[in-house]
Protein backbone atom coordinates (compact mmCIF):
# COMPACT_ATOMS: atom_id res chain seq x y z
CA UNK A 1 0.00 0.00 0.00
CA UNK A 2 2.80 1.93 1.01
CA UNK A 3 4.21 1.54 -2.66
CA UNK A 4 1.27 2.51 -3.79
CA UNK A 5 0.98 5.58 -2.32
CA UNK A 6 4.66 6.66 -3.77
CA UNK A 7 3.92 5.79 -7.22
CA UNK A 8 1.28 8.36 -7.23
CA UNK A 9 3.06 11.69 -6.20
CA UNK A 10 3.01 14.03 -9.08
CA UNK A 11 6.34 14.90 -9.03
CA UNK A 12 7.93 11.98 -8.77
CA UNK A 13 8.40 10.93 -12.48
CA UNK A 14 8.82 14.51 -13.64
CA UNK A 15 12.05 14.45 -10.96
CA UNK A 16 12.82 11.29 -12.69
CA UNK A 17 12.89 12.53 -16.21
CA UNK A 18 15.10 15.26 -15.25
CA UNK A 19 17.24 12.43 -13.33
CA UNK A 20 17.24 9.97 -16.26
CA UNK A 21 18.02 12.67 -19.21
CA UNK A 22 20.39 15.09 -18.00
CA UNK A 23 23.74 14.82 -15.93
CA UNK A 24 22.92 17.62 -13.67
CA UNK A 25 22.91 16.28 -9.63
CA UNK A 26 18.95 16.39 -9.19
CA UNK A 27 19.54 13.05 -7.32
CA UNK A 28 21.35 14.72 -4.70
CA UNK A 29 17.72 16.11 -3.84
CA UNK A 30 15.62 13.74 -4.25
CA UNK A 31 15.18 10.13 -5.33
CA UNK A 32 12.38 9.29 -6.96
CA UNK A 33 11.12 5.79 -6.84
CA UNK A 34 12.10 2.93 -8.90
CA UNK A 35 8.61 2.56 -10.71
CA UNK A 36 8.71 6.58 -12.20
CA UNK A 37 11.21 5.57 -14.54
CA UNK A 38 8.78 3.38 -16.79
CA UNK A 39 7.08 6.86 -17.80
CA UNK A 40 10.02 9.27 -17.73
CA UNK A 41 9.42 9.95 -21.84
CA UNK A 42 6.17 11.33 -20.72
CA UNK A 43 8.34 14.07 -19.41
CA UNK A 44 10.74 13.99 -21.87
CA UNK A 45 10.30 17.28 -23.57
CA UNK A 46 9.67 18.89 -20.31
CA UNK A 47 13.60 18.18 -20.22
CA UNK A 48 14.07 19.69 -23.27
CA UNK A 49 12.91 23.13 -21.97
CA UNK A 50 16.31 22.68 -19.80
CA UNK A 51 18.78 21.36 -22.46
CA UNK A 52 17.73 23.78 -24.64
CA UNK A 53 17.44 26.80 -22.83
CA UNK A 54 20.71 25.76 -21.84
CA UNK A 55 22.01 25.96 -25.20
CA UNK A 56 19.80 28.54 -26.64
CA UNK A 57 20.77 31.04 -23.73
CA UNK A 58 24.88 30.24 -24.84
CA UNK A 59 24.06 30.52 -28.59
CA UNK A 60 22.46 34.30 -27.34
CA UNK A 61 24.82 35.28 -24.42
CA UNK A 62 28.01 33.59 -26.41
CA UNK A 63 27.51 35.67 -29.63
CA UNK A 64 27.67 39.01 -27.43
CA UNK A 65 31.55 38.45 -26.45
CA UNK A 66 32.29 35.79 -28.75
CA UNK A 67 32.89 35.02 -32.36
CA UNK A 68 30.31 33.52 -33.76
CA UNK A 69 31.67 29.86 -34.67
CA UNK A 70 32.98 29.67 -31.52
CA UNK A 71 29.80 30.30 -29.52
CA UNK A 72 27.95 27.69 -31.58
CA UNK A 73 31.12 25.27 -30.98
CA UNK A 74 30.00 26.13 -26.62
CA UNK A 75 26.59 25.75 -27.46
CA UNK A 76 26.89 22.14 -28.62
CA UNK A 77 29.30 21.16 -25.65
CA UNK A 78 27.31 22.91 -23.18
CA UNK A 79 24.28 20.77 -24.30
CA UNK A 80 26.71 17.74 -24.23
CA UNK A 81 27.64 18.06 -20.47
CA UNK A 82 24.20 18.42 -19.47
CA UNK A 83 22.92 15.74 -21.32
CA UNK A 84 26.36 13.37 -20.66
CA UNK A 85 25.65 12.74 -24.87
CA UNK A 86 23.33 10.17 -23.84
CA UNK A 87 21.04 10.55 -27.47
CA UNK A 88 24.30 10.97 -29.44
CA UNK A 89 25.52 7.80 -27.87
CA UNK A 90 22.01 6.07 -28.89
CA UNK A 91 22.64 7.48 -32.77
CA UNK A 92 25.92 6.03 -32.74
CA UNK A 93 24.78 2.78 -31.82
CA UNK A 94 21.96 2.99 -33.83
CA UNK A 95 24.17 3.81 -36.71
CA UNK A 96 26.27 0.91 -35.93
CA UNK A 97 23.52 -1.72 -35.56
CA UNK A 98 21.61 -0.77 -38.93
CA UNK A 99 24.79 0.02 -40.97
CA UNK A 100 26.46 -3.12 -39.96
CA UNK A 101 23.06 -5.02 -41.57
CA UNK A 102 22.29 -8.78 -41.26
CA UNK A 103 19.30 -9.69 -39.54
CA UNK A 104 16.71 -8.67 -36.55
CA UNK A 105 19.31 -10.20 -33.92
CA UNK A 106 22.27 -9.22 -35.29
CA UNK A 107 20.83 -5.49 -35.52
CA UNK A 108 20.21 -5.81 -31.65
CA UNK A 109 23.11 -7.27 -30.56
CA UNK A 110 25.10 -4.16 -32.35
CA UNK A 111 23.41 -1.69 -30.88
CA UNK A 112 24.02 -3.30 -27.51
CA UNK A 113 27.99 -3.88 -28.10
CA UNK A 114 29.17 -0.88 -25.67
CA UNK A 115 32.50 -0.01 -28.59
CA UNK A 116 31.87 2.00 -31.37
CA UNK A 117 31.91 0.98 -35.19
CA UNK A 118 32.81 2.92 -38.30
CA UNK A 119 29.15 3.64 -38.78
CA UNK A 120 28.70 4.68 -35.34
CA UNK A 121 31.57 7.26 -35.99
CA UNK A 122 30.52 8.90 -39.47
CA UNK A 123 27.05 8.63 -38.45
CA UNK A 124 28.45 11.18 -34.86
CA UNK A 125 31.01 13.20 -37.55
CA UNK A 126 28.06 13.86 -40.10
CA UNK A 127 25.44 15.24 -37.51
CA UNK A 128 27.82 17.30 -35.67
CA UNK A 129 29.23 18.71 -39.26
CA UNK A 130 25.63 19.44 -40.35
CA UNK A 131 24.48 20.77 -36.26
CA UNK A 132 27.00 23.25 -36.56
CA UNK A 133 26.95 24.22 -40.15
CA UNK A 134 22.94 25.03 -39.87
CA UNK A 135 22.93 26.88 -36.49
CA UNK A 136 26.65 28.90 -38.05
CA UNK A 137 24.49 29.86 -40.72
CA UNK A 138 21.46 31.51 -38.56
CA UNK A 139 21.34 34.84 -37.24
CA UNK A 140 22.02 34.51 -33.57
CA UNK A 141 18.53 35.41 -32.23
CA UNK A 142 17.01 33.09 -34.93
CA UNK A 143 19.30 30.54 -33.81
CA UNK A 144 18.67 30.57 -30.42
CA UNK A 145 14.62 30.54 -30.83
CA UNK A 146 14.87 27.40 -33.09
CA UNK A 147 16.92 25.45 -30.79
CA UNK A 148 15.03 26.23 -28.00
CA UNK A 149 11.79 25.03 -29.82
CA UNK A 150 13.53 21.87 -31.95
CA UNK A 151 14.72 20.70 -28.55
CA UNK A 152 11.69 19.71 -27.34
CA UNK A 153 9.73 19.19 -30.25
CA UNK A 154 11.68 16.16 -31.34
CA UNK A 155 11.52 14.91 -27.88
CA UNK A 156 8.13 15.08 -28.33
CA UNK A 157 8.14 13.35 -31.62
CA UNK A 158 10.38 11.06 -30.84
CA UNK A 159 8.45 9.46 -27.85
CA UNK A 160 6.01 8.11 -30.19
CA UNK A 161 7.55 5.19 -31.18
CA UNK A 162 6.15 4.07 -27.77
CA UNK A 163 3.12 4.26 -28.98
CA UNK A 164 3.86 2.84 -32.61
CA UNK A 165 6.01 -0.12 -31.79
CA UNK A 166 6.65 -2.65 -29.46
CA UNK A 167 10.18 -2.62 -27.33
CA UNK A 168 12.39 -4.80 -29.31
CA UNK A 169 14.13 -6.63 -26.46
CA UNK A 170 13.02 -8.53 -23.38
CA UNK A 171 12.89 -6.02 -20.24
CA UNK A 172 16.02 -7.58 -17.81
CA UNK A 173 17.92 -6.84 -21.64
CA UNK A 174 17.32 -3.41 -21.55
CA UNK A 175 20.16 -0.95 -20.69
CA UNK A 176 18.44 0.89 -18.00
CA UNK A 177 16.83 -2.61 -17.14
CA UNK A 178 12.86 -0.46 -17.44
CA UNK A 179 10.70 -0.58 -20.81
CA UNK A 180 8.44 2.77 -21.03
CA UNK A 181 5.19 2.26 -20.52
CA UNK A 182 3.00 3.59 -23.57
CA UNK A 183 1.74 7.11 -22.39
CA UNK A 184 -2.41 7.92 -21.73
CA UNK A 185 -4.32 9.85 -22.97
CA UNK A 186 -3.87 12.59 -20.36
CA UNK A 187 -0.31 11.99 -20.63
CA UNK A 188 -0.43 12.44 -24.45
CA UNK A 189 -1.66 15.26 -24.19
CA UNK A 190 0.85 17.13 -21.74
CA UNK A 191 3.44 15.44 -23.98
CA UNK A 192 2.18 17.30 -27.25
CA UNK A 193 1.81 20.83 -25.03
CA UNK A 194 5.78 20.16 -24.28
CA UNK A 195 6.35 19.95 -27.44
CA UNK A 196 4.65 21.95 -29.22
CA UNK A 197 4.77 25.52 -26.76
CA UNK A 198 8.24 26.48 -27.92
CA UNK A 199 7.68 25.56 -31.44
CA UNK A 200 4.60 27.78 -31.54
CA UNK A 201 6.54 30.58 -29.49
CA UNK A 202 9.85 30.28 -32.20
CA UNK A 203 6.94 30.31 -35.03
CA UNK A 204 5.44 33.31 -34.18
CA UNK A 205 8.61 35.32 -33.44
CA UNK A 206 10.23 34.51 -36.72
CA UNK A 207 7.27 33.93 -39.46
CA UNK A 208 9.12 30.70 -40.06
CA UNK A 209 6.14 28.24 -42.34
CA UNK A 210 4.81 25.92 -39.45
CA UNK A 211 3.84 23.49 -41.50
CA UNK A 212 7.29 22.91 -43.52
CA UNK A 213 9.20 23.22 -39.89
CA UNK A 214 6.60 20.55 -38.95
CA UNK A 215 6.10 18.04 -42.03
CA UNK A 216 9.56 17.82 -43.00
CA UNK A 217 10.75 16.55 -39.29
CA UNK A 218 7.72 14.30 -38.94
CA UNK A 219 8.41 12.85 -42.56
CA UNK A 220 12.15 12.26 -41.42
CA UNK A 221 10.40 10.23 -38.08
CA UNK A 222 8.23 8.33 -40.38
CA UNK A 223 11.35 6.79 -42.17
CA UNK A 224 13.08 6.00 -39.08
CA UNK A 225 9.34 4.41 -37.84
CA UNK A 226 9.32 2.01 -41.14
CA UNK A 227 13.19 0.96 -40.93
CA UNK A 228 12.67 0.19 -37.48
CA UNK A 229 9.14 -1.66 -38.22
CA UNK A 230 10.81 -3.77 -41.01
CA UNK A 231 14.13 -4.56 -39.53
CA UNK A 232 13.19 -5.03 -36.08
CA UNK A 233 9.42 -5.30 -35.62
CA UNK A 234 10.41 -2.71 -32.21
CA UNK A 235 12.52 0.77 -30.82
CA UNK A 236 14.87 0.04 -28.39
CA UNK A 237 16.24 3.23 -25.91
CA UNK A 238 19.06 3.74 -28.94
CA UNK A 239 15.99 3.95 -31.61
CA UNK A 240 14.05 6.71 -29.15
CA UNK A 241 17.65 8.73 -28.98
CA UNK A 242 18.68 8.70 -32.63
CA UNK A 243 14.64 9.70 -33.89
CA UNK A 244 15.16 12.75 -31.45
CA UNK A 245 18.25 14.13 -32.72
CA UNK A 246 17.69 13.02 -36.78
CA UNK A 247 14.20 15.33 -36.13
CA UNK A 248 15.94 17.80 -34.33
CA UNK A 249 18.12 18.36 -37.35
CA UNK A 250 15.72 18.15 -39.72
CA UNK A 251 14.16 21.22 -37.70
CA UNK A 252 17.26 23.43 -38.52
CA UNK A 253 17.52 22.51 -42.12
CA UNK A 254 13.97 23.74 -42.76
CA UNK A 255 14.69 27.00 -40.68
CA UNK A 256 17.76 27.04 -42.51
CA UNK A 257 16.24 26.68 -45.60
CA UNK A 258 13.55 29.19 -44.95
CA UNK A 259 16.03 31.89 -43.68
CA UNK A 260 17.88 31.81 -47.41
CA UNK A 261 14.27 32.41 -49.19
Amino acid sequence: MEETSVKTRWFDTPWAALIFFTRLPWWRIYQPPQASYKAVVEFWPMTGWLTGGAMAATLFLGSMVLPWPVAVIAAIVVRLLVTGALHEDGLADFMDGFGGGGDRARILAIMKDSHIGTYGVLGLILYMMLLGATLYSLPPTVAALTVLAADPFSKMVASQLINMLPYARREEEAKNRTIYRKPSLAAGLSLTVQGLLPMALMIGMTGISWYLVIALPALVMYFLYLLMLRKLQGYTGDCCGAVCLLVELAVYLVVCSQQLL
